[in-house]
């Protein structure tokens, strides 16, 4: 089947600029265009679309995506190359969790902290300068 590109922005929840900007850093390498040099889009680019929007999602560069394509292109002689790069990615994530985490709680116990003043359980000292 074949997308336009505003198929592409409500099938995927991508911005037309984000669309373009992966095409042009040749990040759905199987694009193709019409007789006017719209974008057209099959099954397997708006696949390459998602995976781009993913990884980059997920903290990866686009020049680290398109490293990351081409390697795929390449096919099963560098799968040990891209597990590697999905590994670091999956620990860089966990360690982004961990840290969010850390957050969570110490917004969690403000929270609470708040509502002791609040209650009348403590004097008001959530005032940052006296953290």
């Amino acid at each position: 089947m074949n997308y336009t590109i505003k198929d592409a922005i409500k099938k995927l929840g991508l911005t037309v600029h984000t669309i373009r900007h992966y095409c042009d850093m040749g990040l759905v390498p199987n694009l193709r265009h019409d007789t006017h040099g719209n974008r057209i889009f099959d099954d397997q680019s708006m696949n390459w679309l998602q995976a781009a929007s993913f990884l980059r999602s997920s903290g990866m560069s686009i020049p680290d995506i398109k490293h990351y394509f081409d390697l795929c292109l390449e096919g099963n002689a560098t799968i040990e190359e891209r597990y590697q790069i999905l590994h670091m990615l999956k620990v860089k994530t966990e360690e982004e969790v961990k840290f969010a985490q850390i957050r969570v709680d110490c917004i969690t116990e403000k929270v609470n902290h708040c509502q002791d003043i609040i209650d009348g359980k403590c004097e008001d000292d959530c005032n940052p300068l006296n953290w």
